[in-house]
């Protein structure tokens, strides 16, 4: 791609006139992501399982001149997925832009104090591995990567993996396997849609270190705010010495979605303040 002109390249990272469906849209950082996206230029699509998360979010947008539809699915089932991919596209159009924001940790598969990893529950460390693997990124890449890889246009598929992926945290045994599924299956997909599909849908993944969101703050804070035990170590070894703000993903998500990063297929771009970086030495 040649850029001869500054409103060439203005527009390269513009996303005026694509539609993004973001899964997960209901969450802090979804919703967080989805506004971004419309900053940009895209008409958004906010999918959760809470179809009043999905909407609240959709509403908050439209304020800002953010054109948002809210749209409840389960993302754990194929047939919800394809649901809500038919409503984008009926009331938006094609999807260009999928980002698979769903994911969480449950405490039945988290190693306790009281509670060790052979006793964690099989049923639980099963439902972590398939609410961020199979619907956090394998069955959206099913249903519409299928839709995308058949589109003559470049689209992009954005996977979300995590810090845990590079560098495993304790406790989190099948959260941290599950995410590191998700970096590798995203590596994988964009080398089968680009050679086996033949198709112009790129494939990447943001990895966010720690931002503080309803899913860990009981494990990062104490019940006066203060930072938990664990909490300060994560801190101690992110050296730009806090936590990140949901508003910090959204750069690099906007630059994986344009075709700025036309030429960028198969990463994993880590968004930690430096926590990969650091050997805690």
């Amino acid at each position: 791609m040649e850029i001869s002109n500054r409103e060439q390249f203005n527009k390269t990272f513009s996303l005026e006139g694509k539609i993004a469906l973001v899964l997960g849209g209901g969450g802090v950082l979804g919703a967080s992501m989805a506004r971004g996206l419309g900053f940009a230029g895209a008409r958004v699509a906010i999918a959760d399982y809470s179809e009043k998360a999905a909407l609240e979010a959709a509403e908050s947008l439209k304020p800002l001149g953010i054109e948002a539809i809210g749209i409840q699915v389960d993302a754990t089932k194929a047939d919800s997925i394809r649901a809500c991919a038919d409503a984008t596209e009926s009331k938006l159009g094609p999807i260009d832009i999928l980002v698979s924001a769903v994911g969480g940790n449950m405490p039945a598969a988290t190693v306790q104090a009281d509670k060790t990893f052979f006793q964690l529950d099989e049923a639980a460390l099963k439902r972590v591995v398939d609410l961020n693997l199979f619907a956090g990124a394998m069955l959206p890449a099913q249903v519409i990567g299928e839709r995308m890889a058949k589109r003559d246009s470049p689209t992009t598929i954005i996977n979300v993996s995590s810090m845990n992926a590079l560098r495993p945290l304790t406790r989190i045994a099948g959260y941290s396997a599950a995410k590191a599924a998700v970096s590798n299956f995203t590596q994988w997909l964009a080398v089968y849609l680009a050679r086996d599909a033949k198709s112009k849908v790129r494939v990447n993944a943001i990895a966010p270190g720690f931002f503080l969101t309803n899913q860990n703050r009981a494990l990062l804070t104490n019940a006066d705010g203060s930072l938990s035990a664990r909490g300060n170590t994560i801190i101690d070894h992110t050296p730009v010495g806090h936590f990140g703000e949901p508003d910090d993903l959204i750069g690099a998500l906007v630059w994986l979605a344009s075709d700025a990063s036309s030429f960028v297929t198969g990463i994993v771009l880590p968004i930690d303040g430096g926590f990969s970086a650091f050997s805690g030495v």
